[in-house]
């Protein structure tokens, strides 16, 4: 591929780019689509946001920009903060290498070989890469220089964002002070008793072994018929919410009750049986807790009195056999992913295993349109095996496309299937909690997107060549150095497509905007917003961040080119990242800023890496020196991982007991400890169906009203006698 090629693919990336940019300027002002663009302002906010429907479309970089971290960290979490963290880390370490590479390294690629230079824009891309360097070259040094730089500024930067990133963990976790998780501990796999139910045998197990920090639990349950009856209750609000006003005062009385079954679903057995006898009878509630315990699973939530009893009941070994009262803390209430606590725990394994083949099975057959992409970017490989199409790649413009836009382009559309595959592969593991689920399939998606975007396309495209490529393992950099510098190319192309063109679809947000068309003038739907805001797709962003540092490592001192493509890319995903996570994303749930050694993972994955095939290119152009002193920069890497895993991953991986006493004490001296156990007894499960019906029963009358029946149910919901009151369902519906 030539400069050309390359200038032709980034002209219509950017002209793509470009006219969805001004699109969004113009659709983000029209009311129709506050819903689309604003959504999470609505959510928290309706009825205040008029003005700013207004306002001239610049405004929202301005506002990217100016928003700082606190604010960022109040509206999105702590997860949020942390990949911007990731886009900063990348455009300081990315400026760094762009100027060395470019003012230093591209000049000795480009006069490598003693040759006669064609006009710049016919150039082909290969004089500009390493590959370009005769054998032998002395100003190979040059190279070996700019790595050191480039390895040391990003160890040096990643310490310091690593230990910036685990101070704010260690603040988040103190400022979570009533955060219900902390006192609560997931007990599994509790043993079955023919004598006694699952939650009989957890309070007599911890009131045997926790007798002073116990404080309680809740046993989890199947759903089955509680669960239809409770969707019946939701169609009926439904129903009921188009009455008239001249019946408000029946329709006070109605939803009040509405939200006393809600509240408690279990009961709704036998309050149907009151509507029709008219009075309570003790012996239905009976029968209906009799029911409940024969639907219980060895699952349960046990709450202790402190959150350093339940850190240590965690962490500590409960039984001889470690298949048996699995312990570990639980997730927040809206974290948690219920239909997952009913898995059997001694299934998980088995589960993660048949998972793992699932997932070699997935990443193999997705070597087949990988392998065609592979064969878009050799053009006489294409033309011998489609000789019929000799003729139009004859033609200038059309050999540009397919070798410099239409490869990446393919490659692109065949990704979209692989993070809602991983999500699924997450689920059916077991995660028990969404952020859980949503990192595991970042970790899949990160190692899928790796493999068949960075090393499948560096290699043969045939199949065979690739499973066999790798013959010794002393050949890897050899390989590794002869096919980088030629794959460069797409690369360089790539990042313009999934790169550039990515981020302007992302803010157009065109699924969302199809759907609210679609309801608004197709459907002639008034309602807005959605009831449904979105979460940041952690699982799909993150990845596609850490493969661009991936690359821009790679290819920083074998094509400098890219740097500069690599640059921008991230100062946009900067600005368009942050607005989205003030205006459309909603915080349902975070894992406490975990992502963050993800990143810091890959990133030392990507300079060892680069460090090896920098090697294996020195030795290719018979460079000792430059070889030689390339093998303590290898080792000096792998201490300073090793030195971050000791010094801050326990941070991430553990709860501090020392934190967590401190907190203790301080929320003893307070008195705020009777105000926990408290919310503690309503924590877990969390109705989200009580607040749907309570929310829909109210949507048609008046702020006054509203308090009113609200202030009526609550006083219902209390005046349940604690004998009456049957373990509540775990229920997953607004999943």
């Amino acid at each position: 591929m030539n400069l050309s090629a390359l200038l032709t693919s980034a002209g219509i990336n950017i002209a793509i780019s470009v006219s969805l940019f001004l699109l969004y300027s113009v659709l983000r002002k029209q009311p129709s689509n506050v819903s689309v663009y604003f959504g999470k302002k609505l959510a928290k906010h309706k009825g205040h946001f008029s003005l700013e429907r207004f306002v001239p479309s610049p405004s929202w970089i301005l506002k990217a920009w100016e928003t700082t971290e606190e604010e960022l960290l109040e509206l999105g979490g702590m997860d949020a903060v942390v990949f911007i963290r990731m886009l900063v880390f990348s455009i300081r370490v990315f400026c760094i290498a762009a100027v060395i590479c470019i003012f230093l390294v591209l000049p000795v690629n480009y006069h490598g070989k003693d040759m006669i230079h064609k006009k710049i824009p016919s150039e082909s891309l290969e004089v500009f890469t390493i590959a370009n360097v005769k054998e032998g070259s002395k100003w190979l040094w040059v190279h070996c220089l700019a790595l050191y730089i480039i390895s040391c500024s990003a160890c040096f930067l990643l310490y310091f964002e690593y230990k910036s990133i685990t101070k704010m963990r260690l603040a988040h976790i103190t400022r979570s002070i009533v955060n219900p998780s902390y006192f609560t501990v997931l007990v599994r796999a509790i043993p079955w008793s023919p004598k006694q139910s699952y939650s009989d045998s957890v309070k007599e197990y911890f009131m045997n072994y926790y007798a002073s920090s116990y404080l309680s639990h809740q046993t989890v349950y199947r759903i089955g018929t509680v669960q239809k009856l409770m969707n019946d209750a939701e169609k009926i609000c439904k129903v009921f919410k188009r009455v008239p006003a001249e019946h408000n005062s029946n329709w006070n009385s109605f939803r009040c009750h509405l939200c006393v079954l809600a509240s408690n679903p279990l009961t709704i057995l036998s309050n149907e049986t009151e509507r029709q006898k008219g009075n309570v009878r003790s012996d239905v509630m009976d029968s209906a807790a009799e029911k409940v315990r024969n639907r219980e699973y060895p699952t349960a939530f046990v709450f202790f009195k402190t959150r350093y009893d339940a850190i240590v009941a965690s962490e500590v070994l409960q039984s001889a056999n470690p298949m048996l009262w699995v312990t570990k803390i639980a997730p927040e209430p809206r974290d948690v992913y219920w239909s997952n606590l009913c898995i059997p725990y001694k299934q998980l394994w088995i589960r993660k295993i048949a998972i793992l083949l699932a997932a070699i099975v997935f990443m193999f057959v997705f070597l087949i349109p990988v392998t065609f992409v592979q064969g878009l970017t050799q053009l006489e490989q294409l033309s011998h095996a489609l000789p019929f199409l000799r003729g139009l790649f004859k033609k200038k413009y059309v050999s540009q496309v397919v070798t410099g836009y239409l490869p990446s382009v393919i490659l692109i559309l065949f990704m979209y299937a692989v993070p809602p595959t991983m999500m699924l592969f997450s689920t059916f593991e077991g995660a028990v909690s969404h952020s859980g689920r949503k990192k595991s399939t970042c970790i899949k998606v990160l190692y899928f997107t790796i493999w068949n975007v960075f090393f499948v396309n560096i290699l043969s495209g045939s199949i065979i060549a690739q499973l066999s490529v790798f013959s010794s393992v002393k050949d890897v950099p050899r390989h590794l150095a002869e096919a980088v510098p030629n794959q460069a190319t797409f690369f360089m192309t790539y990042v313009l497509t999934s790169g550039w063109a990515s981020l302007s679809v992302e803010i157009m947000q065109p699924f969302l905007l199809l759907c609210n068309i679609l309801k608004k003038f197709i459907l002639q739907m008034k309602e807005d917003p959605p009831d449904c805001t979105l979460s940041f797709p952690y699982h799909t962003e993150v990845p596609r961040v850490l493969l661009f540092g991936l690359i821009g490592f790679v290819c920083s001192i074998l094509a400098p080119l890219i740097l500069p493509l690599l640059l921008i890319y991230f100062v946009l995903a900067y600005f368009i990242y942050r607005n989205q996570i003030i205006n459309v994303y909603i915080k349902n749930y975070e894992s406490g800023g975990q992502y963050w050694r993800i990143a810091h993972k890959a990133t030392i994955f990507s300079l060892v890496l680069t460090q090896i095939i920098a090697l294996g290119v020195f030795g290719l152009k018979r460079s000792p020196v430059a070889s030689g002193f390339t093998i303590p920069l290898i080792i000096g890497t792998l201490l300073f991982n090793a030195y971050c895993s000791q010094r801050f991953s326990p941070t991430f991986k553990q709860l501090a007991a020392q934190v967590f006493m401190d907190m203790d004490r301080r929320d003893q001296q307070d008195g705020r400890m009777e105000e926990i156990y408290e919310q503690l007894q309503s924590a877990y499960p969390k109705f989200q169906l009580s607040r749907k019906l309570c929310k829909a029963a109210h949507k048609n009358h008046n702020e006054n009203s509203c308090k009113d029946v609200h202030t009526n149910c609550t006083e219902a919901r209390e005046s349940i006698p604690d004998s009456e009151a049957v373990p509540q369902p775990v229920n997953e519906i607004a999943s």
